[in-house]
C-alpha cells in the first residue's frame, strides 16, 4: 500500500482536528504519515498529540528554523521528505499557511497542485466548488507527486484512536530558503470561541447589524458558536477582518451557518455555502442569501436573535 503525507496542522502546541479531517481522506489512498515540523526540544510533545487511527506513522523534524525562516524552510524539508519517501500526495490544510507552504512544494517538487479541495477519493482526485460555488469540478494531478491543500470541515473525519510509531528524522535546510527571516510573530488570540475555520456552527453579522454585534456574539456564544462577519461589515470597521467569511476572505464549511442581516452577495456566498446547514435570518424577503438557505426567517435579527438565544439557554438548562 502505498503512503501517503500529511503536514500535520497545530495551534500552538495543540494539534488541530483539521488534522484528523487530512488522516481520514488520506487514509483511503495508502498509509497515512503524518509529517510533523516543531521547533528544537518540542517534536515529542507535538508527536504525542497525533492519536488518530488513520495515522499509522509519525515523521518529527525539529528545527529552530522552522521559527527563523517560517513557511521557506517548511516547504524546503517537506520536498525532500517527498524525494526520499516518494508518496502517492501531500496533503495539507488549507489555511494562508498551508496554501503558501503547499504553492512552495510544488514548486521545488516540480509537482501539480489543487488548493481548496472538498473531497479527495482513493486514486488522488480532488473535488473543489469554484466559480464563486457555481461549479463542481473533479481534478487529478498529472505530473509529479499530487499536492493538496483541503478545506476544513469538509470531511468527517474517523473517531477512532491509535498509536503510530515516531521516527525522527534530520534534514537541513537549504540557503536558498534562509533569504527572509522572519523577525518578529504573534500567536492567534484564543478568545472562549471556536477557530473561524474549525468550527461546527459559526453565526455571522452583516450589514443588518448596523455595527452592533452584541445580538450575534449572544447567540453565537448559547451555541457554542464562532462568529464570523460579511465584507461590508468588516470593511464599515463593525468586526476585525480576520472574521471575514467570503472569497477575499476565510473559506468556511460548517455542520450550521446563520447569516444575520447579510443580503448575500456572491463574494459572500463563495465562502460559506459548502456550509452543511444554513440558516438565514433578514428582514428583506428578497435577500439572495435565502436561495441558499436550507431554513429563511423573514425578521429583524434584533427582534429574532435574542428570542433564539433565550430558546437555546432554556433547552440547555
Amino acid at each position: 500500500m502505498s503512503s501517503v503525507l500529511i503536514l500535520a496542522d497545530f495551534i500552538g502546541a495543540k494539534v488541530t482536528k483539521t488534522t484528523a479531517e487530512l488522516a481520514t481522506a488520506a487514509s483511503r489512498m495508502g498509509e497515512v504519515t503524518a509529517v510533523v515540523l516543531a521547533p528544537s526540544g518540542l517534536g515529542a510533545s507535538y508527536a504525542s498529540e497525533l492519536t488518530h487511527g488513520s495515522i499509522t506513522h509519525v515523521l518529527v523534524v525539529e528545527s529552530d528554523s522552522f521559527i527563523t525562516y517560517g513557511v521557506s524552510a517548511a516547504a524546503d524539508v517537506l520536498a525532500q521528505i517527498i524525494a526520499t519517501k516518494n508518496p502517492k500526495a501531500l496533503l495539507i490544510a488549507s489555511h494562508a499557511f498551508g496554501k503558501e507552504v503547499a504553492a512552495r512544494v510544488a514548486v521545488k517538487c516540480n509537482s501539480g497542485i489543487i488548493t481548496d479541495a472538498v473531497d479527495v477519493s482513493d486514486d488522488a482526485t480532488a473535488t473543489q466548488v469554484v466559480f464563486g460555488g457555481s461549479t463542481t469540478v473533479h481534478s487529478k494531478v498529472s505530473h509529479g507527486t499530487p499536492i493538496i491543500t483541503l478545506r476544513p470541515n469538509t470531511v468527517e473525519a474517523n473517531t477512532n484512536t491509535g498509536t503510530p510509531t515516531v521516527e525522527n528524522a534530520v534534514f537541513e535546510i537549504s540557503e536558498s530558503s534562509k533569504k527572509a527571516i522572519v523577525t518578529s510573530s504573534e500567536p492567534p488570540v484564543q478568545g472562549g470561541r471556536p477557530e473561524l475555520t474549525e468550527a461546527n456552527i459559526i453565526v455571522s453579522g452583516g450589514r443588518g447589524t448596523n455595527g452592533d454585534f452584541g445580538a450575534v456574539e449572544a447567540f453565537a456564544d448559547s451555541l457554542g458558536a464562532a462568529v464570523g462577519a460579511s465584507r461590508a461589515a468588516t470593511d464599515a470597521g463593525w468586526y476585525p477582518h480576520s472574521h471575514q467569511v467570503g472569497q477575499t476572505g476565510k473559506t468556511v464549511s460548517p455542520q450550521l451557518y446563520v447569516a444575520c442581516g447579510i443580503s448575500g452577495a456572491i463574494q459572500h456566498r463563495a465562502g460559506m455555502q459548502t456550509s452543511k446547514a444554513i440558516v438565514v435570518i433578514n428582514k428583506d424577503p428578497e435577500a439572495p442569501l435565502f436561495e441558499l438557505a436550507d431554513f429563511g426567517v423573514i425578521g429583524d435579527l434584533f427582534a429574532v436573535l435574542p428570542k433564539a438565544t433565550e430558546g437555546v439557554n432554556a433547552r440547555k438548562s
